[in-house]
Order: structure tokens, then sequence, then C-alpha cells
């Protein structure tokens, strides 16, 4: 997985959305934890302190230089390395936009579950729906974007899935009318991104509540090992 990275630059300001996916996921979150594709640490941020075991893995060469730096003295592990190399066993394992990156997605969902431990969680958060699909989705190496389908007819023994819902509603529509006005955009300004996270994102999360987090432009899935 390499990244243009200048997405990653953008996207690390968008710290509303990110404290938005955490307060959702927390409670599935223990030490013992790999983030795969943890890009630039944006995410990783967010949980730093509160746990500890916590390895990253990233296989471009510029994001774990930065991740290095960002973490450095955390004891933080940071692995150059696919999910597969791994040897150890976790009890959390984040693919936080990253899954979409990966050709063969039902393989690594496999190979992740292999990874967890008994009583362990997979989280998974991914773009939705293909009518969303950009020229900024294949710039960064996208191969599709998901519906929640995707997730009820995975076939794997000994899991459940305990959390399966859309996120941002109000960023579906934005981001259907950026499509249809700025057709040949590849990367959202940093405007764009600043006026989405600070001033949509806290309204979409009351939204997403009301509306019983059945619609959105993201898939956020989490799935428990027996």
């Amino acid at each position: 997985m390499n990244y243009p990275g200048k997405e990653l630059e953008i996207f690390d300001k968008a710290t509303f959305w990110r404290k938005y996916i955490y307060f959702l996921v927390k409670r599935y979150l223990k030490s013992g934890v790999l983030e795969v594709g943890a890009g630039i640490g944006s995410f990783t941020e967010n949980y730093k302190n509160n746990f500890s075991n916590i390895t990253l893995t990233e296989l471009d060469r510029q994001n774990i230089k930065r991740l290095k730096l960002r973490f450095k003295g955390s004891g933080i592990s940071i692995k150059p390395q696919y999910t597969s190399k791994i040897k150890k066993k976790f009890n959390t394992i984040l693919y936080m936009n990253v899954l979409e990156h990966i050709k063969n997605d039902k393989k690594e969902i496999s190979i992740a579950l292999g990874k967890l431990k008994k009583n362990g969680y997979l989280i998974i958060l991914v773009p939705a729906h293909n009518e969303l699909y950009t020229k900024f989705d294949k710039e960064i190496g996208h191969f599709r974007r998901y519906k929640i389908n995707f997730f009820k007819k995975l076939k794997f023994k000994n899991v459940k899935i305990e959390k399966l819902i859309y996120l941002d509603c109000l960023g579906y529509f934005l981001y259907f009318l950026n499509k249809q006005f700025y057709k040949n955009e590849i990367y959202p300004s940093e405007s764009k991104i600043f006026i989405w996270d600070k001033f949509f994102t806290p309204f979409t999360l009351f939204i997403d509540k009301i509306f019983n987090y059945k619609f959105g432009k993201n898939v956020l899935c989490i799935i428990k090992k027996k």
C-alpha cells in the first residue's frame, strides 16, 4: 500500500471527525492493539495514551519515517510488514480507511481474524457507496467503496458482528455535491476539509443518531472473535 501522501496531510487536520470515530469505538479497544496501515498516525493520536502494547504497521517508507518521528519515545512498535507477517496476537485490530486499499479484502479480513485473541475485536472503517467513487478514490488507490451488505455476507466461523452502521449522513450529500460540481478535482482543498470537519461533523454526530445510523458516506464494522 503506497500512498501519494498528500491526502494524509490534508485529512490529518480532520480532528473532530476522528474524535467522533474514537468515541464510537473506544469501548472495543483494549491494550494489545494492532493498527494496520497507520499512515502518519492521525487516528493513533486519539488512543496512544490510553492503552499499552500498541503496534502500527505501514508499508510506505515516508510514512514510516513520519510515524517514528511522531511517536518517538512512546513505546509504540512500528513495523513495515503485511498483517500476515505479524507473529503476535492482539486484543484489538484496527483498519481505519485501509481495507479499501487492499485488492483481496476478504482474505485480509480472514488474516486479521487469525491474529485476534479470543474475545478480541476487529474494527473496520471504510468509505461507503460506489456511486460516490471519484478521481480522488482512484488517485489514492481505492479499489472500491462499500455497502453494509458486504459485511453482512461475510462467512467466518466463531465471529459475531457487534456493530455495523453507516456514518456521516451530511458528509454523503457534501461528497455527492462536490462530485457533481468539481468533477475534475482530485484532492479536496484544506478549506473544504476544515468546513466539513469543524462545521458539519458536529451536526452529523446528532443526525446520525437520530436516523439510527442507517445512511452515510462511511461504514463502521466491529467484529468480535468468540
